[in-house]
């Protein structure tokens, strides 16, 4: 018999939180975020992260897992998460995902990660190649180590291409050899059905509620939370001080905008987020098994 995992989702602002608690509520469930930035501790004003009482309402996993100096990965989230969801499956609970980072999200319906292992000597290398010699010697050395060809590489991108060749040296093998092994890796989360449920608001609506909350954010107290932050060493962790929020914040308080900028700069930032979540569901998640309009 299958179990379900009932994977919650829609874009930022729409309201997934206070759907996932009564959702969970009403099914006995417990509720594994699949957010990329819940990962780390203090980020709590600027993610929107559940507040302690809706933490208390339903057990809450992957959150606050990580500190905010320390970068999080997509294998690190995706072991951890497998852990949770045996766990939570141990005690005749059932599961809720929910979340909108699309590779978070995609863990839980399709293999997001291989088996190769990098050695940091070997990223420290391959970086080092490409501040000296750019993407045409990143392509050159990946030509070596891959003469049969580059697959379906976006050869454009140089953070794909970096990863490419990472894994080519560190394997030994050919970049369309690993392809097909990672084509090759069974779905995640076996014996389980996946339930999807799509949130979606008219869209000048949630252009509102994206107004709404950035002044919320500012008027609970957005800026004190990222100068502490600074102190924790949320600028050692791009991908924490790159989110939406915390950037426009950090770039406030160096003096790169003006106060009176800072949230516009985080509404119109949202909006391009959603603009971006919209077609990743698109393409990724084409037929949902439910769409509710809040």
């Amino acid at each position: 018999m299958f179990e379900t995992l009932h994977i919650i989702t829609g874009p930022t602002a729409v309201g997934k939180t206070a759907f996932a608690l009564e959702y969970a509520e009403e099914n006995g469930a417990e509720i594994v975020s699949c957010d990329a930035s819940l990962v780390y501790r203090g980020m709590d004003i600027g993610t929107a992260k559940p507040s302690s009482e809706e933490l208390q309402r339903v057990p809450h996993h992957m959150i606050d897992v990580c500190r905010v100096d320390t970068p999080y990965n997509i294998a690190q989230f995706h072991a951890g998460a497998q852990l949770v969801v045996e766990s939570i499956r141990s005690r005749g609970k059932a599961v809720v995902v929910t979340g909108g980072s699309g590779l978070y999200l995609k863990s839980f319906l399709a293999p997001v990660v291989d088996s190769v292992e990098v050695d940091p000597s070997v990223r420290q290398s391959v970086e080092t190649l490409y501040a000296t010699a750019g993407l045409e010697g990143l392509l050159k050395k990946l030509e070596e180590v891959s003469p049969q060809g580059f697959g379906s590489l976006d050869v454009r991108n140089p953070r794909r291409v970096i990863r490419a060749l990472e894994r080519c040296l560190c394997s030994g093998k050919s970049l369309p050899e690993l392809q097909a092994e990672f084509a090759a890796r069974p779905e995640p989360y076996p014996g389980h059905k996946k339930k999807i449920i799509m949130l979606e608001r008219d869209p000048d609506v949630l252009k509102d509620r994206i107004r709404i909350r950035a002044e919320k954010m500012l008027q609970g107290g957005l800026i004190e939370e990222v100068r502490e932050l600074i102190a924790a060493g949320i600028e050692k962790n791009p991908g924490a001080a790159s989110a939406i929020g915390y950037r426009e914040t950090l770039a406030y308080i160096k003096g790169g905008i003006e106060r009176s900028e800072l949230i516009p700069m985080i509404v119109q930032n949202t909006i391009h987020l959603v603009k971006k979540q919209r077609t990743w569901f698109r393409t990724q998640i084409r037929e949902p098994d439910e769409r509710i309009t809040l």
